[in-house]
């Protein structure tokens, strides 16, 4: 199927690795021009269409500065994805938790999408349109984990925002959506310092067990793939999904069981 991507311009943050390296792959596939922001940006230099830009993304001057970059280089943007994030498991209760580690998560998870939001959004109303999508997660509103706990209320603060926005926003052309992975394979879960071997070592098990019992909570039987995550993303930027906005789309193996 052609998504009808081709030529037009997309700006990804958290775009070195994993979900965000694979988003990147994918729009440039269909032949997007691609800009690409993060720390470190070594993976990006090598694939066609892509513009690697050195940034950080916490630095609240980071978001804009990437927008303007693909502004300035190809006169405007029309996808904007929002997947830059990261977790640390709260393995020692709430009361371990400290305003600071919720301030550090909701920069990273929620005010870096927020910013990044409104530079694309004023390049999008110019130009009369554009899709953004946010990478989520079911800890934002599924079995809300003390794990977790900071990194689940950045993720719900982004969804509602999304969903506010795509209100505001449909009737000047601009649609706005999310997408929330369960466990995905990736260096987050998977790495040697990861989700998995970070449970293990605080339970005294192995990465290899904690990674079965996640599995096991997944009718498929598998975690999801981050190229299967970046099609999600890949189709809901595309036109042919032109009069959806608003939604939260799910991919997460058949972990949540609720509707």
């Amino acid at each position: 199927m052609d998504l009808e991507l081709e030529g037009k311009v997309a700006v990804v943050t958290g775009a070195s690795r994993g979900i965000g390296l694979a988003i990147v792959r994918a729009l440039a596939e269909e032949g997007m021009h691609v800009a690409g922001g993060a720390l470190t940006v070594d993976s990006l230099e090598e694939i066609d269409g892509v513009t690697a830009v050195a940034v950080d993304l916490v630095d609240p001057s980071g978001s804009a500065r990437l927008v303007r970059e693909a502004v300035d280089r190809h006169g405007r943007i029309d996808v904007l994805v929002n997947n830059v994030g990261g977790v640390q498991l709260r393995l020692n209760g709430f009361l371990e938790v400290s305003d600071d580690d919720f301030e550090r998560s909701l920069q990273l998870n929620f005010f870096a999408a927020l910013r990044a939001t409104r530079a694309a959004v004023g390049a999008m109303v110019d130009q009369g349109g554009g899709t953004i999508v946010n990478v989520a997660s079911v800890n934002s509103f599924f079995h809300p984990d003390g794990l977790v706990i900071d990194y689940g209320a950045a993720k719900a603060a982004l969804l509602n925002v999304s969903k506010a926005l795509s209100q505001e926003l449909g009737p000047k052309g601009i649609r706005i959506n999310s997408v929330s992975p369960g466990p995905v394979a990736t260096d987050l879960w998977l790495g040697e310092h990861g989700v998995a071997a970070t449970i293990a070592a605080a339970t005294g098990s192995d990465a290899a067990t904690v990674r079965e019992q996640a599995i096991a909570s997944m009718p498929t039987g598998r975690f999801t793939t981050p190229k299967e995550v970046a099609t999600l993303v890949a189709l809901l930027a595309s036109p042919r999904a032109g009069n959806v906005t608003g939604s939260n789309y799910v991919i997460d193996g058949g972990l949540v069981k609720t509707m």
